[in-house]
C-alpha cells in the first residue's frame, strides 16, 4: 500500500460490487495472538454444530486445558448462530485469564457471521494489534528530533498544537503524547478514509517551518506500542 492509500478504499476494492458493512475490532489484542488465533481458525473443523454446543459447560471447566479451550472457541465462534453467540457472550464476562483476548476474538467472529446471516450481506472486520474507536483505527507514532537532542518545551508544545488541529481537521483523536529525551510517542485514532503517512508529513513540515528540528523520518505502526529500546533499533536502522 502506498502513502497515499486509504485503508477503507482497499476494502471497497477487494470487495468489488459485493455488499458489505465495515466494522473496526475497538480492543487492543496483541498481534502474536491474533497471528495464533488466526492460524487455528484456518484450519477445517469437522465437529458437528450440536455437538459443539453441547459441550458449553467445559468453558467453566478447570479440567480442561487451555488449548483445548482455544480450540473449542474458534469452533463456536464459527458456528455463528445465537446460541453460540449467547455462550461466547458469557464466557466473555468470566473468561479464564490466558484466553481474555481470545475470547474477544471469537466473540467478534461469532457476531460477524451471525450479522452476515441475518442481514445478508458481507461483514467485514478490520482488527489491528492496537485495535480502534469507531471507524478508525489506532496508531502509535514517534517523532524524533533531527539532531538527537532533548526537545525545549516550546518544541513540545508546538507538536501538540500541530498534532491536534491536523487530526481535528481529519476527525481524528489525540489520545496521548510523550516526551523522552530525543523522542516523541504519539498515540492517536485516526479514520480509515485518512492517508496516515501524509498526515503526520504536514505536522513535521508546519513544525520544522518553526525551526526546523524534527526529522523527516517518523515511524508509524498499528501492531504494538513499543518500548524505547524497539524504537531506537528501528530508528538507527531505517536511517542507515
Amino acid at each position: 500500500m502506498s502513502n497515499n492509500d486509504n485503508i477503507y478504499d482497499k476494502i471497497k476494492e477487494f470487495l468489488g460490487t459485493m455488499a458489505g458493512n465495515v466494522a473496526v475490532l475497538e480492543q487492543q489484542i496483541d498481534a502474536d495472538i491474533q497471528m495464533e488465533y488466526n492460524l487455528l481458525a484456518e484450519q477445517k473443523m469437522d465437529s458437528d454444530p450440536d455437538e459443539i454446543l453441547q459441550k458449553k459447560d467445559t468453558l467453566h471447566n478447570s479440567g480442561y486445558s487451555i488449548e483445548y479451550k482455544k480450540k473449542y472457541l474458534v469452533e463456536l465462534a464459527k458456528i455463528g448462530t445465537l446460541e453460540s453467540h449467547q455462550i461466547l457472550e458469557n464466557y466473555i464476562t468470566v473468561p479464564d485469564k490466558e484466553l481474555k483476548e481470545w475470547a474477544v476474538l471469537a466473540f467478534q467472529e461469532n457476531k460477524m457471521l451471525l450479522e452476515s446471516s441475518l442481514l445478508d450481506e458481507n461483514q467485514i472486520l478490520i482488527s489491528t494489534g492496537l485495535g480502534g474507536k469507531g471507524m478508525k483505527l489506532r496508531y502509535f507514532t514517534v517523532l524524533q528530533t533531527l539532531t538527537g537532542r532533548v526537545f525545549s518545551n516550546y518544541e513540545k508544545k508546538l507538536i501538540k498544537s500541530e498534532m491536534q488541529s491536523c487530526l481535528k481537521n481529519s476527525h481524528g483523536e489525540l489520545e496521548s503524547i510523550h516526551f523522552s529525551g530525543e523522542l516523541c510517542r504519539i498515540l492517536s485514532v485516526i479514520p480509515l478514509q485518512i492517508p496516515i503517512q501524509p498526515l503526520f508529513d504536514k505536522v513535521i513540515e508546519e513544525c520544522n517551518m518553526y525551526g526546523d528540528f524534527l526529522d523527516c523520518e517518523c515511524l508509524i505502526t498499528n501492531v504494538r506500542i513499543l518500548s524505547g529500546k524497539q524504537i531506537r533499533n528501528l530508528m538507527i536502522r531505517n536511517n542507515h
